[in-house]
C-alpha cells in the first residue's frame, strides 16, 4: 500500500497554478493552517503556484493567532477569493491581509452565504447545472444590487444571475468546480479514513472532498496524528479514505482559537452546568434579557454572534438552561453555545451536525427563533452586518445570515441604537447621558444582508431589540412598541434616529426587572 502521508512542502508542491481551493474551516474551528502556511511559503521561495482561486463556506484563520487566508494573500499567488466570511476583530488590530487586498482592488473578492457555498459543493460533486435558490432575493446577494460582489474587480466578473422559472424569480449560481480540498479532521489511518473525534464541527469537508473527487481534483487532509489502517471504528469515520489523497500531519493543530483542545468542545465529556459562565451585567445583557423574553419553552432557536451570543446565558442564569434548543451554523444542536474565541462551538450539545445539512435545515426555516445581532438599520427595515466601508475588517461578511434569515418565521435583531452613548445604567432606570457618534438607524444602510421589504412580502415576523426600546417591522416601517425605563422617548429614540424612528400609540414600558444585577425570573 503506497503511504498518503506527505510532508507540508510536498502537499503544497502539488497544487497547480490556477488552481481552484476550496478550503474547510470556520475561523480557527478545523482550520488546516499549516498547510496554508506551507503554499504562501512555496510561492515566497518559487514564486509558484500562482493565479489562485480560493473558496471558503466560512472564513480561514482570524485575527487572534490563526492566519488562514492570509498565509496566501500575496499578489500574483491570489487572484480570487469566494467566502462565506472573511477573518474579523476589533479596529484596534491591523487589517488582514486579504482585507487590505480586498479594499486596494488586488483580488476579486466575493461574499456569498455560505449555505449556498455549501449547496454549490453538492450540485458540483452531483454534476447538477448549479445552484437555484432564493436566500438572497433583494440583498446584496441579489444581482439588482452588488451581486455578492465586494469590490470593483469582482463587480466586473458576475457570478450569479436572476432567472425566471415557473412564473417564480430565483437567482443562479454556476458551478464552479474546484480542483483542491484542503480539510482537516483528527485522526487519519494509512488509508486515509478521517475521523474527527476532537473537533468542535464538522463543517463541510466530506462535501468539499466528494466534489473535487467526482471531478478528478486533489484532497489533501490535514490531520493531527495518524493511527493503523483497520484502526478506526467505521462509525466514526466521517470521510472515507478513497476520497483522500495526501495526509499531512500537524501535531499541535489548535481546536480553535486559543483552545488547543477541550474535551467538552468535542462533545467527549459533558461540563456542569455550574461550570459555564454568567453573563457580565452590563448594557448588553439587559438587551439580551428583553429578546430572551421572546422564547417559548420547547422551541429550536437559531444564534448568531454579538449580543446575542449572551441570550443562552440569559436562560441559564434563570436556571432554564435546557428549556429550548439552540442551533448554531458549524453544526452543534443543543447545550450551550459559547463565547468570545470559541464561538461557533458548543458544549454538553446534543449532537454535532455537518454543516451542510445543518444549512439545509436554515434555509428551510425549520426552525422557530432566531436570535441576530445589527450594524445598521434602515427606515425599511433592512439590516447590514456584512460591510463597513470605513473600517471593512470589523464585519466578517454575511456568513450564514443570509441563509437563516430568508425563510426564518421570526427574527429577533439586538444591538445598540447608537454607537458611542454615554449611558447610565441603574437598578429602575437607563438614562442617556449624552448621544453617541452616530445613530445605527440611517438612511440607507450600506449592505442589505437583510432586506425588509422581503420579510414583509413573506410575512415574518421581525423585532429589532436596542437598550432604549423595542422596534417591530410595520408595513408603514419601524415602529417602537416599547420603551425602556429612564428613556424619553421623543429625544432618545425619534429625534435620536431623525425620525426613522416612530413611535406606537400603544407604546409600553419594558419591566424594570431587565435592569437589575439579580437574576431575572424569566416566564418563557
Amino acid at each position: 500500500m503506497t503511504s498518503k502521508l506527505v510532508s507540508m512542502d510536498e502537499a503544497a508542491g502539488r497544487i497547480q497554478d490556477s488552481a481552484i481551493i476550496t478550503v474547510s474551516s470556520s475561523s480557527g474551528l478545523g482550520c488546516p493552517d499549516k498547510i496554508l502556511e506551507a503554499i504562501g511559503e512555496r510561492f515566497e521561495k518559487e514564486g509558484h503556484p500562482r493565479n489562485l482561486t480560493t473558496i471558503h463556506p466560512i472564513a480561514a484563520g482570524d485575527m487572534y493567532g490563526i492566519k488562514g487566508i492570509d498565509h496566501i494573500a500575496k499578489d500574483g499567488l491570489l487572484s480570487t477569493i469566494i467566502a462565506g466570511s472573511y477573518p474579523s476583530g476589533p479596529s484596534s488590530l491591523p487589517m488582514p491581509d486579504i482585507w487590505q487586498m480586498l479594499v486596494d482592488n488586488r483580488v476579486a473578492a466575493y461574499n456569498v452565504p455560505s449555505g449556498i457555498l455549501f449547496d454549490m459543493h453538492r450540485d458540483v460533486a452531483a454534476r447538477r447545472p448549479g445552484v437555484m435558490t432564493k436566500v438572497g432575493l433583494d440583498t446584496f446577494v441579489d444581482p439588482i444590487r452588488q451581486g455578492c460582489a465586494m469590490n470593483d474587480v469582482a463587480a466586473g466578473k458576475p457570478i450569479v444571475s436572476r432567472i425566471e422559472l415557473g412564473g417564480e424569480t430565483w437567482l443562479h449560481f454556476p458551478n464552479i468546480i474546484p480542483d483542491v480540498a484542503i480539510i482537516r479532521a483528527t485522526t487519519a489511518d494509512e488509508r486515509g479514513n478521517l475521523t474527527y473525534e476532537h473537533e468542535g464541527a464538522y463543517l463541510g469537508g466530506l462535501e468539499q472532498a466528494i466534489a473535487v473527487r467526482n471531478h478528478g481534483g486533489l484532497v489533501i487532509a490535514q490531520v493531527k496524528r495518524i493511527t493503523a489502517s483497520g484502526s478506526l471504528r467505521p462509525h466514526d469515520v466521517r470521510v472515507p479514505g478513497h476520497l483522500v489523497d495526501l495526509i499531512v500531519v500537524d501535531p499541535d493543530q489548535r481546536q480553535t482559537t486559543e483552545t488547543d483542545y477541550d474535551p467538552a468542545i468535542s462533545g467527549e465529556i459533558m461540563r456542569p452546568w455550574s461550570s459555564f459562565s454568567l453573563a457580565e451585567h452590563g448594557i448588553e445583557k439587559v438587551v439580551a434579557r428583553r429578546a430572551a423574553m421572546e422564547l417559548s419553552k420547547g422551541q429550536t432557536a437559531n444564534l448568531g454572534f454579538g449580543v446575542s451570543a449572551m441570550v443562552p446565558r440569559v436562560l441559564l442564569e434563570a436556571g432554564q438552561e435546557q428549556a429550548v434548543t439552540w442551533a448554531i451554523e458549524q453544526g452543534a444542536t443543543g447545550g450551550m453555545p459559547l463565547t468570545g474565541f470559541a464561538f461557533g462551538c458548543a458544549s454538553n450539545a446534543d449532537a454535532y451536525m455537518p454543516s451542510p445539512q445543518q444549512f439545509t435545515y436554515f434555509q428551510g426555516g425549520g426552525f422557530d427563533v432566531s436570535f441576530l445581532s445589527f450594524l445598521e438599520i434602515d427606515p425599511d427595515g433592512n439590516v447590514n452586518v456584512s460591510k463597513l466601508g470605513k473600517k471593512p475588517y470589523l464585519t466578517a461578511g454575511c456568513g450564514g445570515f443570509v441563509d437563516i434569515t430568508a425563510n426564518a418565521r421570526k427574527i429577533v435583531f439586538s444591538g445598540l441604537f447608537e454607537a458611542g452613548a454615554d449611558l447610565e445604567l441603574t437598578d429602575d432606570a437607563l438614562t442617556v447621558r449624552a448621544p453617541g457618534k452616530f445613530t445605527k438607524m440611517v438612511d440607507e444602510v450600506e449592505h442589505v444582508t437583510f432586506s425588509g421589504r422581503r420579510a414583509r412580502e413573506l410575512g415574518q415576523d421581525v423585532l429589532y431589540v436596542t437598550e432604549r426600546c423595542v422596534i417591530q417591522l410595520t408595513d408603514s416601517g419601524l415602529m417602537a412598541t416599547e420603551v425602556m425605563p429612564g428613556i424619553d422617548a421623543q429625544r432618545d429614540i425619534v429625534d435620536a434616529s431623525k425620525g426613522r424612528v416612530r413611535l406606537a400609540n400603544t407604546l409600553t414600558e419594558m419591566p424594570k426587572t431587565l435592569l437589575r444585577q439579580e437574576a431575572m425570573e424569566l416566564h418563557l
